[in-house]
């Protein structure tokens, strides 16, 4: 693939393309948060509280889950929280430099160029916000297998158009749908609750960029290319599904991590609540054309559908 996503769909920028970075802009003016100032670091771990909703932990549901006390589920719902946090910000530091590259040369005055600046400066805050989290969540610093590492550091160097921008819409709406129930939650540590509303109020505009952007650079665009790109985007949705919740949160969190491991490979509930929160995401793809069949497979292996 091209070395660049940095092709105008249409040449020039498009006025509706204009009026929608104008709104993120003034929404970002509006709505935006300093994580160092509205998250509570100061107050100490309360560890009668989970890291996210126990429905949500890759052993919900299992006889391990049963088995395990109230104080091992509340420290596996830690980790895993931990986990999904570092690998967001290992996803993050990727989508950084591919909207980086996509926008560098371009016209400043544009808002479209001005947003993608805006997107960039929220992330940063975000990974920042992340690294906190996990650390005060009691966590090591969890990361994708080094082949995956290596994969992304492939991928964030040639993708471009709409296989960068849909993959950056599936790891984000797979992550705002977790977040938006555990931001709601009580049951999960409040700080923890607070950095998810954050997440969620701001991913939102990057969300709608994310989609806006996938459908313009597919205007116009040939079988062949969509194939590709959906073969792609799926791959790559792919490895950053699969590597939210890493191995090692298991042994951390006092378990045997053999058994945990295979009970939630085979966990039903877990993969029935992945499912559920794509169906809006698929049918986005679905709509583009970037959901072949060879893209399918991926989906599936990741329980997406």
């Amino acid at each position: 693939m091209s070395s660049s996503i940095a092709q105008d769909h249409a040449g020039t920028p498009q006025p509706d393309r204009h009026e929608m970075a104008d709104r993120l802009l003034r929404s970002s003016e509006i709505l935006s948060y300093d994580p160092i100032q509205e998250v509570d670091w100061e107050t100490p771990l309360d560890t009668s509280y989970h890291g996210a909703s126990p429905e949500w932990s890759t052993l919900y549901g299992t006889a391990y889950w049963d088995e395990m006390t109230p104080e091992q589920q509340r420290e596996l719902t830690r980790q895993e929280a931990a986990s999904v946090a570092s690998t967001g910000i290992w996803f993050e530091m990727i989508l950084q430099q591919m909207v980086l590259r996509d926008f560098y040369a371009k016209d400043p005055t544009d808002p479209a160029f001005q947003w993608a600046l805006t997107e960039i400066a929220d992330e940063c805050r975000h990974s920042i916000m992340f690294a906190r989290g996990a650390k005060k969540l009691r966590a090591p610093a969890y990361r994708p297998k080094r082949a995956v590492v290596e994969l992304g550091r492939v991928f964030k160097a040639t993708a471009f158009g709409e296989a960068a921008y849909a993959a950056i819409l599936v790891a984000e709406e797979v992550l705002d749908v977790m977040q938006r129930d555990w931001m709601r939650d009580e049951r999960v540590v409040p700080f923890v609750r607070t950095v998810n509303n954050i997440h969620v109020v701001e991913e939102s505009r990057h969300m709608k960029f994310a989609r806006e952007e996938t459908k313009a650079r597919l205007e116009g665009a040939g079988w062949l290319r969509k194939q590709i790109n959906a073969f792609v985007v799926a791959v790559a949705s792919y490895f950053i599904v699969t590597s939210m919740v890493n191995d090692k949160v298991y042994a951390n969190a006092g378990l045997d991590s053999k058994r945990a491991i295979r009970e939630a490979k085979a966990n039903e509930h877990h993969k029935s609540m992945l499912r559920s929160s794509c169906a809006g995401l698929m049918e986005f793809l679905n709509s583009a054309g970037l959901l072949t069949k060879p893209a399918q497979w991926f989906y599936k292996r990741a329980n997406l559908i």
